[in-house]
């Protein structure tokens, strides 16, 4: 099966095409909820929301046993910016988009972010 993700998706498909491929992606660890999270999509596992989806791009909870592995992949952690600066939300990383089409290292990172967002 073709892969919908690009090189580069950061706005290369529909949101519910994204979606859907993150979502089937992921079935084998068990069900995904999906719903609305400020400007984006949420997705949880049992009721620990462990990642989100903003504008093309999927950000996974991280803590300091998890994050070292996104920045040295050079994953930026998500931000947004308000009328006093950038804010940074070092809870969530982008996920690299060469292991969103690796399904079972996408598994992987997914339970370490739900073990992390359980935790804290």
């Amino acid at each position: 099966m073709d892969s919908p993700v690009l090189t580069s998706t950061r706005h290369a498909m529909p949101t519910s095409s994204f979606l859907d491929f993150i979502t089937e992606q992921l079935a084998p660890i068990g069900p995904i909820k999906t719903a609305r999270f400020f400007g984006g999509i949420g997705l949880k596992s049992a009721s620990v929301q462990f990642g989100m989806m903003m504008e093309g791009r999927l950000y996974f909870v991280v803590n300091d046993a998890t994050r070292p592995a996104y920045e040295a992949a050079g994953s930026q952690c998500f931000s947004y910016t308000t009328k006093k600066g950038t804010v940074l939300v070092r809870r969530y990383f982008e996920v690299p988009p060469d292991i969103m089409e690796e399904a079972p290292r996408l598994q992987e990172l997914a339970r370490e972010s739900i073990q992390a967002a359980g935790h804290g």
